[in-house]
């Protein structure tokens, strides 16, 4: 079954609220004559490298803040369906928090994101041990992934709207990994609403990777997210282990809680009496898309009913991870002093599937020299009235 795609009614912040907007109406971008795209220093790593804070903001209101530590997509600002601005994405307020408190808010993940089963994976006859960092498996990248590097920024402004180019390099062993890679993430904030994520990497030797975007949403801007409407275009999922480590197994999700084929409640079946919910303690699940070819293709679609937020997902990649923030349990303070309690967050992952290295039938992650790594994600923000 597919996604039947809705219109999403266009984003327009009035005068009022965004400084420096006069003007305009819903077929039209407003004029705003408040920068498009500023960059500043934010802070210090503890070895004393300079993280800085890049915003942009679009034509329509939309605004961003990324740092370079990591990537971080800080704060994301759109407008509810009475045009009042609300930050959906949960986070900090300052630098420091990021380093050792952060359940990888808002973050670039490298060199694989999500989990390899014991941290051991085989690539052309030579075993490789990474670090296991998520009880006996590795998740996002080790102990020191990529959501801990600081990025080389580099802005731009197109026709389309504004953006930065993250670069980083991981040197050959980095958390185990083989090879020197050189990756770059672009976000490109356009005036029609989409934030456009362009994953690149290559390599010096043969090595895997996956990269994914991992931002924790709440379309509320608080409270939990289970009245969120979700949909997903997937006819399937992986089921995992007690670990959260894939079985191999490629499931229908007819006649169980991972149906998202239609707009569902995500807090419907979320406590159903089901084996996989008790394994996640709730949805922390790959679902396999429903794609038809490699281009951008769409991958979900959420709804708040309360603001008539929307969040549109398309992506080149064949998976789809949607986690319920089912690890927040109240002992995180984030932006405005607002406490994170369970399930106040959720993220949507796009990506190749849970360790992928150790299932032949999965779709490959290996990357080999003179090839390139290429994906691209858009996230499009609207309103339903």
């Amino acid at each position: 079954m597919r996604i039947v795609r809705h219109a999403i009614v266009p984003l327009v912040v009035s005068a009022a609220l965004v400084a420096g907007c006069t003007g305009g109406g819903s077929s039209s971008p407003v004029a705003d004559t408040s920068p498009r795209l500023t960059l500043a220093p934010f802070g210090r790593t503890a070895d004393n490298q300079v993280v800085d804070l890049i915003t942009l903001r679009n034509a329509r209101g939309l605004e961003m803040r990324v740092l370079t530590y990591g990537g971080v997509i800080m704060s994301l600002r759109t407008p509810d369906r009475n045009g009042q601005l609300g930050d959906i994405v949960l986070g900090f307020d300052t630098l420091e928090p990021y380093f050792d408190q952060s359940p990888y808010f808002g973050c670039l993940i490298g060199r694989y994101c999500n989990r390899i089963a014991k941290g051991l994976f085989t690539l052309d006859g030579t075993a490789y041990q990474l670090a296991t960092n998520n009880d006996q498996n590795h998740l996002h990248g080790g102990t020191r992934g990529w959501d801990k590097a600081v990025w080389k920024a580099e802005t731009f402004n197109q026709e389309i709207g504004s953006g930065v180019k993250l670069t980083h390099v991981s040197p050959d062993g980095d958390e185990g990994y083989p090879g020197t890679v050189t990756a770059d993430v672009t976000y490109t904030l356009t005036d029609d609403n989409r934030l456009i994520i362009d994953y690149h990497a290559t390599t010096d030797k043969p090595t895997i990777i996956n990269l994914t975007q991992h931002s924790y949403f709440n379309l509320a801007g608080q409270g939990d997210i289970l009245g969120h409407e979700l949909m997903i275009d997937a006819d399937r999922y992986t089921p995992v282990d007690p670990t959260l480590i894939p079985t191999g197994e490629i499931a229908s999700v007819e006649g169980t809680p991972f149906d998202f084929r239609q707009p569902t409640a995500i807090g419907a079946r979320i406590e159903q009496d089901n084996e996989q919910l008790k394994r996640g303690l709730g949805y922390d699940h790959n679902w396999v898309l429903n794609r038809t070819g490699d281009g951008l293709q769409p991958a979900a679609r959420l709804v708040e009913p309360t603001t008539g937020r929307v969040l549109e997902v398309a992506t080149t990649q064949p998976g789809l991870q949607f986690y319920s923030g089912n690890f927040l349990d109240g002992t995180l303070t984030g932006k405005g002093g607002q406490v994170y309690a369970h399930r106040s967050g959720l993220c949507l992952e796009t990506q190749h599937f849970p360790d992928s290295p150790n299932h032949p039938d999965f779709p490959s992650t290996v990357l080999r020299p003179g090839e390139e790594y290429r994906s691209q994600t858009v996230f499009t923000f609207g309103v339903q009235k």
